[in-house]
Formats: structure tokens, C-alpha cells, sequence
């Protein structure tokens, strides 16, 4: 489905935490804001940055561990309006897009897009 940016968005991170599935992570704090962003996990891994991880793609193996249950990057596209993208895959109030001008792929909140009939 193709969406259309009505609002600006930047990245704040500019090193994203990226893994392949079976990655043992150190899982921290959930995500809590005035957002409707549920399930986000603060998580960490040997050589990245912490970074947020939906909480679908992680295996529980205890307090404060986890497994990543598949390949994950937490790139964020920095998007303005009127520009369109590729949605792909929605997790959790944000959308993994594609540039319909070019191939680059990374989350956008889905507050910041509007669906193109």
C-alpha cells in the first residue's frame, strides 16, 4: 500500500540497532509515552548501541534476556510531507516503508503518514 507523509520526521538515532534472527539481546525498559507506541523494548546486544525493538520479534529467556526470533534494524527514513513511500510491514504504531523514489527501506510513525486509495 503506498501512504503519503503528512508530517516531517527525523531520526534521533543515528547509529540504529541492527541483528540477525537468533541474536542473544539484553532486554531493557518498555517503551511509556503520550504516543500510542505499545511494546517497544530498549534492547542491546554485543558491538551496537541500545536501541528499540518490538517486542514481537523477541524470544523470552528470562528477566532481562532475549532471542531476536528474526533479522531486525531499527533505521529510521528521515521523511518531509508530500513525499510517498512503500508501506511494507506495520509493528506497533510505526510502519517499515520503502521510497517510491528509490529503494532505501526504514520506520516511519504511522501518525506521520496518510494511505493512498
Amino acid at each position: 500500500m503506498k501512504y503519503l507523509v503528512v508530517e516531517a520526521h527525523r531520526s534521533e538515532y543515528p547509529a540504529p540497532i541492527t541483528f540477525v534472527q537468533g541474536t542473544l539481546l539484553d532486554v531493557g525498559q518498555r517503551y511509556e509515552g503520550q504516543e500510542q507506541w505499545q511494546d517497544w523494548y530498549l534492547c542491546s546486544c554485543p558491538g551496537q548501541i541500545s536501541g528499540w525493538v518490538p517486542g514481537q520479534l523477541i524470544e523470552r529467556l528470562g528477566v532481562g534476556r532475549g532471542r531476536a526470533l528474526a533479522d531486525y534494524s531499527a533505521y529510521e527514513l528521515d521523511v518531509d510531507p508530500g513525499q510517498q513511500l512503500d508501506g511494507l510491514r506495520w509493528l506497533n504504531g510505526w510502519l517499515w516503508c520503502r521510497r517510491v523514489e528509490g529503494d532505501e527501506q526504514g520506520w516511519v510513525p504511522l501518525a506521520k503518514l496518510r494511505p493512498l486509495a
